[in-house]
């Protein structure tokens, strides 16, 4: 019976394969180990395969791409509702193949290599700033037990450490003043790494054409631009630049009913990372739009007077995804007069 699309429910060693038929029954719903999936997967050629956009999904997508399957990446939020009564490998195969089906999912494109690179070196980054911002945090809390205050700021922190590390006068028992020390070695270490690993990102990046055209967007300087390719690819994944924005989660949440429908905050879906980097560069853009004498700078400081700053850093944040789309997708540079209409 021939099969007309497989699911698989990926693992680290034994894998669940589903197959069905243009009838949508069952063919086979079996397991098979890592070392024989390919060899499986060969006696039924260009059938497409379908997986969660899990762990190890965009190398294997990659793998059955090169075999000539056609590859479907399903978010796992979409195939949890098709899961039956019990949940087992077998029950989230079938899933995933009942949720494959479905006309109006939107999918997850499968990753490049590169891509992949980059967005490796974008999650070591974040760790690292996640961790400096631990061992900042824990130096100021155990100082001020001791009546020693330092900023929020990272950089005053960091020139007034030595010298109440000098001071004899401040309170610092000499246990205390080793402890500081010790973390004040830690955060140099975390500069060294996040640095050196913004600057291989930007060697990575440099090499791709679109990355170099993101910089032009306000807002968006080179790491912005090499999260937006590593997360995005060409882009060619979404219809529009409202729906890139939307998968962002950068759009408002609504809510209606008889007709009527309301307009919240921004959903928040997506790739949080993303949205942070694409947030933090509109309030930069924002933070300048009033010495700009442009389209920019008009249409921001009247947005800001009509909603407020912090509405006005997420539109320009929504606006500017759109225009990313446009740049990755339609392979020209950001023109202002395009993109904002002067007041």
């Amino acid at each position: 019976m021939e099969v007309k699309l497989i699911g698989i429910d990926l693992a680290k060693s034994v894998f669940q394969l589903c197959g069905i038929n243009q009838a949508g029954k069952v063919v086979f719903n079996r397991q098979v180990r890592r070392d024989r999936l390919c060899d499986v997967l060969r006696t039924y050629p260009s059938t497409p395969i379908a997986m969660e956009a899990c762990f190890s999904a965009h190398h294997w997508g990659r793998t059955f791409q090169a075999m000539g399957h056609p590859v479907r990446l399903i978010p796992p939020q979409h195939v949890k509702p098709f899961v039956r009564v019990n949940k087992s490998d077998a029950c989230d195969a079938l899933a995933i193949c009942e949720a494959a089906q479905r006309p109006g999912l939107h999918g997850v494109a499968v990753k490049s290599v590169e891509q992949q690179d980059l967005q490796a070196l974008h999650r070591l980054r974040q760790r690292y700033i996640s961790q400096r911002t631990q061992a900042a945090n824990q130096l100021r809390g155990l100082a001020a037990e001791y009546g020693v205050i330092f900023p929020k700021q990272l950089q005053q922190l960091r020139s007034q450490l030595p010298e109440a590390l000098e001071d004899g006068d401040n309170g610092l028992s000499p246990v205390a003043r080793e402890t500081l020390a010790l973390l004040g070695e830690e955060l140099q270490g975390l500069d060294q790494k996040i640095q050196r690993t913004q600057t291989r990102l930007v060697e990575l990046a440099r090499h791709c054409e679109s990355w170099k055209r993101l910089q032009s967007i306000p807002g968006y300087g080179p790491i912005v631009a090499a999260a937006v390719v590593a997360a995005a690819g060409s882009g060619q994944q979404f219809r529009n630049g409202r729906e890139f924005a939307a998968w962002l989660g950068l759009v408002p949440r609504q809510s209606g009913t008889g007709g009527k429908v309301r307009l919240l905050g921004i959903t928040k879906n997506g790739d949080r990372y993303l949205r942070a980097l694409m947030i933090h560069g509109a309030r930069a853009a924002v933070r300048w739009a009033p010495r700009r004498n442009d389209a920019l700078g008009h249409w921001v400081q009247n947005l800001q007077h009509r909603r407020g700053h912090n509405k006005a850093v997420v539109a320009l944040a929504n606006k500017c995804a759109r225009i990313a789309w446009a740049v990755l997708a339609g392979r020209e540079e950001f023109d202002m007069t395009k993109a904002f209409a002067r007041a």
